[in-house]
């Protein structure tokens, strides 16, 4: 096949329904030439059976990333299906409810060391469980929403961002060595199912449609996957530690 990633191997997590921006990040690559192998925890039937309308089915390896064992046994699980990775997507998140919604001031440390582990941490656990598959060349891409400022109701989920994003800079300092870059996208709101969880999500949405100088379609993941196979094919080759945002050009306006 020919196409952006023609040959690439790449590990994508996070698929959980049609509608999230890593099932659009594993369709388009597909179609661009890549070879993809997706991850999942807790509802695997779940993801096989979304793994299925992809152009071709993808095979599905279980994956908690908050379990050492898990990342240990990574990479020989991946090696079932391909004998190395030139990419991986990290799109994984979560807060427990107390995080979110307005509960800042409330939330417990139990919680909010559960929303960083799950959300900032893992993408160096994620990466580092990977690199016994990777070359010089290879990409580790992950999705952030702009944690540059405090948005309404986003809370701890927001300062896990912010940590997931100076996780990636430091991830590009340490894996540079090796020629692997690290890179995030910034996307604007977008429906999925993990927008649904967040009390209030609606706020964003009256927000981007207003602002947003381009326009900005809630319900359209192409133009965020899109930046993440730009990152992960040959033609950012010396750009690593930078975040890409891919909202309308809602960051750059005023209030």
């Amino acid at each position: 096949m020919s196409g952006l990633l023609a040959g690439k191997r790449l590990l994508v997590t996070g698929v959980i329904t049609d509608a999230s921006i890593a099932f659009s990040v594993a369709k388009l690559a597909q179609e661009n030439g890549a070879q993809v192998v997706l991850t999942g925890y807790g509802r695997l039937s779940l993801v096989e059976r979304i793994a299925r309308r992809l152009p071709e089915v993808a095979p599905v390896i279980e994956l908690d990333v908050t379990d050492p064992e898990h990342l240990a046994g990574l990479a020989d699980k991946v090696r079932e299906h391909v004998d190395g990775l030139d990419g991986v997507v990290h799109s994984i998140g979560f807060a427990p409810q107390s995080c979110l919604g307005g509960g800042f001031l409330d939330a417990s440390w139990e919680d909010v060391a559960t929303a960083l582990h799950v959300s900032t941490y893992s993408y160096k656990s994620l990466a580092v469980a990977a690199l016994p598959l990777m070359s010089p060349g290879g990409a580790v891409v992950g999705l952030t929403f702009d944690a540059t400022q405090a948005w309404p109701v986003y809370d701890w989920m927001g300062v896990a961002k912010a940590g997931l994003e100076s996780a990636s800079r430091y991830l590009a300092l340490h894996l540079g060595k090796q020629g692997i870059r690290s890179n995030l996208v910034a996307a604007g709101p977008l429906r999925t199912m993990a927008a649904k969880s967040i009390p209030g999500f609606e706020q964003f949405e009256d927000a981007w449609s207003g602002r947003a100088p381009l326009g900005w379609d809630l319900t359209d993941q192409a133009p965020a996957a899109r930046a993440c196979l730009a990152l992960l094919s040959d033609w950012f080759p010396a750009t690593t530690g930078e975040i890409v945002h891919v909202d309308g050009g809602y960051h750059a306006i005023g209030a």
